[in-house]
């Protein structure tokens, strides 16, 4: 465990009793050694929070949660008979996959967007979303983690998130980018196997560096413990529809099935600081 759950004293809870959890299990008997991950798979606020002061609109955009990972990861969790977890609210009333120290944790502006109910944001009513959100959904991960380490031995990770086509100006060309940090075990691979179809545009850390900085799945879950892994982000614009979540579900299985198939890169790997 992380941290055991605790409210804040003296502080109102976010989340009502009525209300949805904060991660969602989906086919948690999965029986391959593999959990999938996709932190950032709602835009939902508690309604606490008043939708952070923010319109339908702006929660519908990228800044609020990675648009169309959801799907995808429902998909390739059956497809390749794995567990996964999704993070249940949206980034920005807590990012699951940012320290808690990091500025975007908890973002008062995200891509020239204020969002008010994270301005002049009080420590109690911080650590009060920690408690709520953060922390449960990471030590749910790191159950099922362990979980799946006594059936199966070390488990592989895979993280599903997807990118805005347009940063800036820059239009990004990458379909979809294979992020990693000092452990290429199944990044290497998958980016080789991805790269056979010519049609598609591969990042290696592309459009984001994994090092810069580590997100904290990555640097938590996954190097913390030693096990395989890689971060997947796919362009937006193409998991805009059932369709489009579909044709990157073919895409990705039988590359992930290929990689995720090597039993050498299932052990432990640990990196000198």
């Amino acid at each position: 465990m992380i941290h055991k759950y605790q409210q804040v004293s003296g502080v109102v809870p976010v989340l009502a009793e009525d209300e949805q959890p904060p991660f969602e299990l989906f086919n948690a008997e999965g029986g391959a050694p593999l959990v999938i991950t996709c932190d950032h798979a709602s835009n939902r606020v508690p309604r606490s929070l008043n939708d952070l002061g923010l319109t339908p609109e702006a929660l519908s955009r990228h800044i609020a949660w990675d648009i169309g990972c959801a799907a995808l990861t429902r998909r390739l969790a059956v497809m390749l008979d794995a567990p996964a977890i999704l993070g249940g609210f949206s980034r920005l009333v807590v990012d699951l996959n940012r320290h808690l120290n990091d500025p975007t944790s908890m973002p008062a502006v995200s891509d020239g967007t204020r969002i008010p109910g994270n301005e002049d944001l009080l420590h109690a009513h911080a650590a009060q979303r920690i408690e709520e959100i953060f922390l449960p959904y990471h030590n749910a991960l790191a159950a099922l983690l362990a979980e799946k380490r006594a059936e199966c031995g070390v488990p592989a990770i895979i993280s599903v998130h997807s990118f805005t086509p347009v940063w800036g100006r820059f239009e990004r060309p990458w379909h979809i980018g294979v992020l990693w940090n000092r452990d290429d075990r199944v990044a290497r691979p998958l980016i080789g196997a991805l790269r056979r179809d010519e049609s598609l545009c591969i990042g290696d850390n592309q459009p984001y560096h994994a090092r810069e900085p580590v997100g904290y799945g990555m640097d938590v879950h996954a190097e913390g413990n030693g096990y395989p892994h890689a971060l997947l982000e796919v362009r937006q614009d193409l998991l805009q529809c059932d369709a489009g979540v579909e044709r990157w579900a073919g895409i990705l299985h039988p590359a992930l099935a290929e990689v995720l198939s090597d039993r050498s890169i299932y052990h432990h790997k640990v990196f000198d600081e």
